[in-house]
């Protein structure tokens, strides 16, 4: 674990312990440009070292202001929310909880520091039903569930306080957690034909999607050049999910036999889902380097991942 004592400026990361956040203190450790503070919600899921980790509850606001004011972080990146659609939608107290009043914790104690604050939001603020998708990062949010009102009512909040701000907005993060604790369209498809079942997959939504390694490079990228304002962090090319099953089953070589073409007006979800949303991510590319995999190159790098987590 390396110690606070250092002429490095500080990074604090929220949500340490999950997909995003793992990506990003291995990456920044890796990069050795910036002292890390690792944070979650109780132990730390983190593997390797070079890292500091705090325990922090961020719905707790003096837990909140008593380590911001203690640790200086010179930049802050927000990934921890409540992030599963449905929940937030039965859940809503839990979610605002989460993702609202947790991130105006954070913002007014970085207020007191000084932090640059990147606030990491997604396509879900917006209802994929305008016409105006793909979207840039000038766009009209209209979020169609709770979880994207809350996400936007993040960003407002950051919008009106006194900090230098960023937003890193994403759509569809895909991954492979250290402990291999949540599935994506990738794994599910991947374990699904192996098993030999056949699977319903939509073609009628559209999405850009995105590598978490990518996420959190485009993170790091706004935080090294003290970059301020939107950027769209996403995957270039539009797919549908069941173009996206389609290519899982291509690479690995199974059955698309079994992945069946459906549409969302099958399936009964508790949160609508914005039917096409899709960023352009031009500005990212040309104000911060900012550079994506593939979609397929992603699938080859979570292959690597699985093969290197059984052996």
């Amino acid at each position: 674990m390396s110690t606070l004592s250092s002429n490095k400026p500080k990074i604090l990361i929220t949500g340490a312990n999950g997909l995003l956040g793992q990506k990003l203190v291995e990456q920044l450790v890796a990069a050795g440009n910036f002292v890390v503070i690792a944070t979650g919600r109780g132990a730390c899921r983190l593997s390797g070292g070079g890292f500091t980790y705090q325990s922090l509850d961020i719905e707790n606001e003096q837990e909140v202001e008593e380590n911001l004011a203690r640790l200086c972080p010179d930049v802050l990146i927000h990934g921890a929310a409540m992030t599963h659609v449905d929940e937030c939608e039965n859940n809503q107290e839990a979610c605002y909880r989460a993702n609202v009043l947790a991130t105006a914790y954070l913002v007014r104690a970085a207020e007191k520091v000084g932090s640059h604050f990147i606030f990491v939001s997604t396509d879900f603020i917006f209802s994929g039903e305008d016409g105006h998708n793909p979207y840039t990062e000038e766009a009209v949010p209209d979020p169609v569930n709770y979880y994207g009102q809350t996400k936007l009512e993040g960003e407002e909040l950051l919008k009106r306080s006194s900090l230098k701000w960023a937003i890193a907005r994403t759509v569809l993060v895909y991954g492979l957690a250290n402990d291999l604790s949540r599935s994506n369209i990738i794994l599910w498809v991947k374990s699904s034909l192996e098993a030999g079942k056949q699977i319903q997959v939509v073609d009628d939504q559209e999405r850009t999607p995105t590598l978490a390694e990518d996420l959190a490079a485009g993170c790091i990228l706004i935080a090294n050049q003290g970059a301020t304002g939107v950027f769209n962090i996403s995957g270039e090319e539009i797919l549908t999910p069941y173009q996206m099953a389609i290519e899982t089953a291509d690479y690995f070589g199974l059955d698309k036999g079994l992945i069946v073409r459906t549409d969302s007006t099958k399936f009964t979800q508790p949160a609508r889902r914005p039917m096409r949303t899709g960023f352009i991510i031009e500005k990212a590319k040309s104000q911060l380097g900012y550079r994506p995999k593939t979609f397929r190159m992603g699938i080859g790098i979570l292959a690597k991942q699985i093969i290197l987590a059984h052996s």
